[in-house]
């Protein structure tokens, strides 16, 4: 299960190079239900996501090298790529920052993941969070994948 929200990011956060980061691939060989294939960093990932805005269903399998290369040609709409920064919020919860690249190069947006479903409801975000965006499915990367 996925219990994450999704702000958008006008001013980054001092300090972001002290952060580690992850380069990502992702594209999608179906988006309802969406099926998904990343590369984040040297690893290669198939994932499968239920319907859903803030909770929705989600599994990960792993793929190889040759596995991703192979259904990457078949997916549809844009590739996309981005930087991922992960930022320790509390013991429990950390913001992964994406920085987005290519034909979404500007686009800065934030997840926190949570436990549950408590715990997204009364989470107040940092000041530097802008708009939510958790139930916009433009937004959604899924639906970004097919934006001409």
């Amino acid at each position: 299960m996925e219990i994450e929200r999704k702000f958008l990011i006008d001013v980054l956060p001092p300090d972001l190079d002290k952060y580690p980061f992850h380069q990502i691939e992702q594209a999608y060989l179906c988006t309802s239900p969406v099926v998904r294939v990343r590369r984040q960093d040297d690893d290669y990932i198939l994932t499968y996501k239920g319907k859903g805005m803030m909770v929705r269903e989600e599994y990960n399998l792993p793929l190889n090298a040759e596995a991703y290369a192979h259904l990457l040609p078949k997916a549809d709409g844009n590739v996309l790529t981005k930087k991922r920064y992960v930022i320790p919020l509390t013991e429990d919860l950390k913001i992964e920052l994406d920085l987005f690249e290519g034909k979404f190069s500007g686009l800065q947006m934030a997840e926190v993941e949570f436990p549950d479903e408590e715990t997204a409801i009364a989470f107040t975000p940092p000041d530097w969070f802008g708009r939510e965006v958790t139930c916009d499915p433009a937004y959604h990367n899924s639906n970004m994948s097919l934006q001409a």
